[in-house]
């Protein structure tokens, strides 16, 4: 494992930051308050006048630019047809801004709660919400983010766990085969589908990025979205027994169904997306551990419980891929 990389962010000083944001022409109070954020650093700044805003300040080189601003330009859309996106604020004309060798953008302070995902009404009219969301992502696909499929989120990330020295040496030949017949399962998955529609997706909707008031659900942190499946948007508010499941995903497509048709081949890939995260984010962790934020938030990562833990629930997930869907297709 390589721990010689620069950190990303070492640069990035309370100073930088609040100068970044008086860049815009802006006057803040001096108060800065990081938020709970891995992949890009996220604070809450206090202005001299008004209410707080959010500066996101986004990794070095994961994205372009122009993949930025599509994501931007989305929640622009969403937003503008009242659907509760939280966009960037545009000031000077522009979205994102480049300040100290970083780029960040600006955004209103939305609260919320965690909503309670055990009432039926609560996610129904989260299903009306993501149909709505994805009714829009249908009309148009991303030129500059990519599309989330079986080699991005599971054999590329398989390989540089198996080829970077992050497993211990006497449980790399088991969790290499117990790869290998995930990976065989999420295509089984994939050909049980069939070609299926691509649209522009939330890509990280768990409830860390919906919160919910007494207006309802709202949606932040689009920094994941790109092309692929609807499914991905639904099956990570599923919890509890399979029965559990069901009855969840049933309201939620009660809900969805009234702005936007759900392909129910799509219900074939959902243990497989469930496989292709567990791949995908342990090779997140091994990719970002040059980060000191990392191994403080996550020390548990690369001993051998965890590589132990993640064999048994690949294990599980390579059964689970092999039953019926939630729901007869």
């Amino acid at each position: 494992m390589d721990t010689t990389l620069t950190p990303p962010f070492a640069t990035l000083t309370p100073d930088a930051i609040l100068d970044a944001v008086e860049s815009l022409d802006l006057r803040v109070s001096g108060s800065l308050l990081a938020l709970n954020s891995y992949e890009n650093r996220v604070y809450q700044i206090g202005m001299d006048e008004g209410a707080p805003l959010v500066a996101k300040f986004y990794r070095p080189e994961r994205w372009s630019d122009e993949a930025i601003l599509e994501e931007h330009e989305f929640s622009w859309q969403l937003a503008e047809r009242e659907i509760p996106a939280v966009p960037p604020m545009r000031l000077q004309g522009q979205t994102l801004h480049h300040h100290g060798g970083f780029r960040f953008a600006l955004f209103e302070r939305r609260g919320g709660r965690v909503p309670e995902l055990d009432r039926q009404d609560t996610l129904q009219w989260i299903g009306r919400f993501l149909g709505r969301i994805h009714a829009l992502g249908r009309t148009a696909g991303y030129s500059h983010r990519p599309t989330l499929d079986q080699l991005s989120f599971g054999r590329e990330p398989a390989d540089f766990l198996l080829q970077g020295n992050w497993l211990p040496p006497e449980l790399e030949h088991v969790y290499r085969g117990v790869l290998e017949q995930a990976l065989d399962g999420v295509a089984r998955c994939f050909e049980r589908a069939g070609k299926l529609g691509q649209l522009r997706l939330h890509g990280d909707c768990h409830v860390g990025n919906l919160l919910w008031t007494d207006a309802g659900p709202h949606f932040v942190d689009f920094d994941d979205s790109r092309m692929g499946p609807a499914v991905q948007d639904l099956w990570m508010l599923l919890s509890g027994e399979r029965d559990e499941q069901s009855r969840q995903l049933a309201e939620v497509l009660a809900g969805y169904e009234d702005f936007c048709e759900f392909d129910q081949r799509e219900l074939y890939l959902l243990e497989g997306l469930r496989t292709l995260r567990l791949i995908h984010y342990s090779a997140w962790l091994a990719r970002r551990w040059h980060d000191p934020a990392f191994p403080a938030a996550f020390p548990w990562f690369g001993g051998q419980r965890y590589w132990e833990e993640q064999i048994l629930g690949l294990r599980e997930q390579i059964a689970l891929m092999d039953e019926p869907p939630l729901w007869s297709c």
